[in-house]
């Protein structure tokens, strides 16, 4: 049964066809599946689109934001200039990539109606609640139709001010992801859902995580059935 509420399942496999068995294979708990392109030795896009009944988010993370792709910017926007062509429902692109490349892309996304999400990644700490909202501010600024903000949370403040976060995004009325990594971040992957977050993450049952602190599908489920049965 797909979830009443956006979890979005990543699928990171360096074998095309091993990531589309496994993104078919968690289809039917996602609401999501986030195909990560820089994962795979060949990446393609045609397959998930075309066999793959679930709306696909298409990401090609650079090696610099924590991802696997080591090719040129103008490659890496290639590809998700593809995805957007291609079928895909959403594309993920850095707040801090180039921004004549960015702001391309989210040219092309609107003339295909194609959602874009524009995320920041710290894989190491959590900045200040000051910079925070920078950060945020600047992601409501740039024309994104969805913000992602993900952290690294060494303890609970960490997490008490990524998840505040979405005070401002309630009040802007603006999609945003907001949640940590870590073992201390995991409660907040479940959290954000419950204050009004767009979509949290999960990994597939049979693939690996694409995060610290990154809960299963089906554990994720399971958590979120759990605060259904207390409604």
């Amino acid at each position: 049964m797909v979830p009443s509420r956006k979890i979005c399942v990543s699928v990171a496999e360096s074998d095309s066809g091993r990531a589309l068995a496994v993104a078919a294979g968690a289809a039917g708990q996602a609401a999501v599946l986030e195909i990560r392109l820089d994962a795979m030795d060949r990446p393609v896009i045609a397959p998930f689109v075309e066999k793959i009944d679930v709306p696909i988010l298409f990401t090609c993370r650079p090696a610099w934001e924590g991802g696997s792709f080591t090719g040129t910017e103008e490659e890496r926007f290639t590809l998700l200039e593809e995805a957007v062509k291609g079928g895909a429902a959403y594309v993920d692109v850095e707040l801090r990539a180039e921004e004549k490349l960015r702001q391309h892309l989210l040219a092309v996304a609107r003339e295909h109606q194609v959602k874009v999400i524009i995320s920041w990644h710290d894989f190491k700490s959590t900045a200040s609640a000051q910079a925070l909202q920078s950060i945020f501010q600047e992601q409501y600024r740039s024309g994104a139709d969805i913000g992602k903000i993900v952290t690294m949370a060494r303890d609970f403040q960490d997490v008490l001010r990524v998840l505040a976060l979405q005070d401002a995004a309630s009040e802007m009325d603006f999609p945003l992801c907001a949640f940590c990594m870590g073992r201390t971040g995991m409660i907040s992957r479940i959290a954000t859902l419950e204050l009004g977050g767009f979509m949290t993450y999960a990994a597939p049952d049979d693939g690996p995580t694409t995060a610290s602190g990154q809960l299963s599908v089906s554990a994720m489920l399971r958590a979120v059935e759990c605060f259904d049965e207390d409604v």
